[in-house]
């Protein structure tokens, strides 16, 4: 595991979600605040997905030690969407939108603390050194232009179903 880049970029990815899901918690209300936090975190988690799929998952669906964590965490990622859907259709300012919110955070942070505990260290021992490497890039080839897709596509709107 010598180019284990593809693991520090969705590690820090996942950071980047622990953080802006912390802030979400504390704002309140209809806010501004609570409005811009929620559109960066849907982007940017609908974004770490897609391009996690597109490369680290893509690769795991063609081994079959690797293939059923690949499964499963496409369908938690689809299970983020859904929530990400849900929650852009409720009034943020009422407590159904702050309990729908508060179920999604603990399943997308089981989902990460899965994947780097259990899923990433399996995906090591399976992948070479060069497939490594290779789907770092793509990863950080694809993750920009799928931000520009999630920033044009509100989850009602979104492509990916």
């Amino acid at each position: 595991m010598a180019d284990a880049r593809i693991f520090a970029d969705l590690k820090a990815d996942h950071d980047r979600h622990r953080d802006l899901l912390a802030k979400l918690a504390e704002t309140t209300g209809d806010s501004a605040d609570r409005r811009a936090l929620f559109d960066e975190f849907r982007t940017e988690v609908t974004a770490h997905a897609a391009a996690e799929e597109e490369s680290l998952y893509a690769t795991m669906l063609g081994k079959p030690d690797l293939r059923e964590d690949a499964v499963h965490s496409v369908s938690e990622h689809k299970e983020i969407g859904d929530f990400l859907g849900e929650l852009s259709e409720i009034d943020m300012g009422t407590g159904a939108w702050l309990t729908k919110f508060k179920d999604m955070r603990h399943r997308y942070e089981h989902h990460i603390d899965e994947e780097e505990e259990e899923m990433f260290p399996a995906a090591a021992d399976g992948l070479s050194d060069a497939e490594e490497a290779k789907l770092a890039k793509v990863f950080e080839d694809r993750k920009p232009k799928e931000l520009e897709r999630a920033e044009a596509n509100p989850p009602e709107a979104d492509e990916r179903d």
